[in-house]
């Protein structure tokens, strides 16, 4: 059985709102639910696993009610940091399960079918995987008070979702916290397993400014 844990805990600071980015509306409806609609449409038979902070929770089902939201998930208590968010989300999922799992940012609510599909598929034989896309513009390192170009094609940015062997990800959650936890893929990587690229979609952004949403917007329609 596979799984896909959706972690959503931002506050919305950088939005300038005091509603949390995952809650603001997009064509009519919070950000969060069309990222979990995105995975229910990909699949019908996908076990979500919505992590949300514990004093978000009231919010978002009086959300679920007033949108009269019927997408299925369970639910599980956000953590101190991403890294323990997710260990939270693996504690819902049986120790002994088989199958592929997948850890999504919440507020990345356009994820292409074709990409969730291909990350799904791909883990299933290299158990880590994760989708990029190109850097388009020039990149500078920053080296004190200079700074050089280095070749963008060298680089990728760097999607959600995640995907990863049940057993692999829970393993590698296990270790101790380090500040070099950046996604599930570090925390793999640390773990001492190579990760896999595969191609990510450009209309799969992170919602974190009040630009974003804008581009959101014309996403939608």
């Amino acid at each position: 059985m596979d799984y896909i844990i959706i972690v959503a805990g931002g506050k919305g600071l950088r939005m300038g709102s005091d509603i949390p980015k995952q809650f603001l509306p997009i064509g009519g409806k919070p950000v969060l639910m069309r990222t979990l609609e995105r995975f229910r449409e990909y699949s019908p038979t996908l076990q979500i696993i919505l992590v949300l902070p514990q004093a978000q929770q009231d919010y978002w089902h009086k959300l679920c009610q007033d949108y009269d939201f019927k997408v299925e998930y369970v639910l599980a208590n956000g953590g101190e940091t991403r890294f323990h968010s997710v260990q939270n989300g693996l504690a819902k999922i049986p120790d002994d399960a088989e199958g592929v799992v997948g850890v999504h940012d919440g507020v990345r609510p356009f994820p292409s079918i074709d990409v969730i599909r291909n990350c799904y598929e791909t883990a299933r034989t290299v158990k880590a995987v994760i989708p990029v896309i190109p850097v388009v513009e020039t990149v500078r390192h920053l080296q004190g008070n200079t700074s050089e170009t280095v070749p963008r094609n060298d680089y990728r940015l760097v999607q959600t979702p995640q995907t990863f062997d049940i057993q692999l990800l829970k393993a590698a959650n296990r270790q101790p916290y380090n500040d070099g936890f950046t996604d599930d893929a570090s925390v793999v990587e640390a773990y001492g397993f190579n990760i896999t690229l595969v191609d990510g979609n450009r209309e799969n952004i992170k919602i974190t400014t009040p630009y974003d949403l804008k581009i959101a917007e014309v996403l939608i329609g």
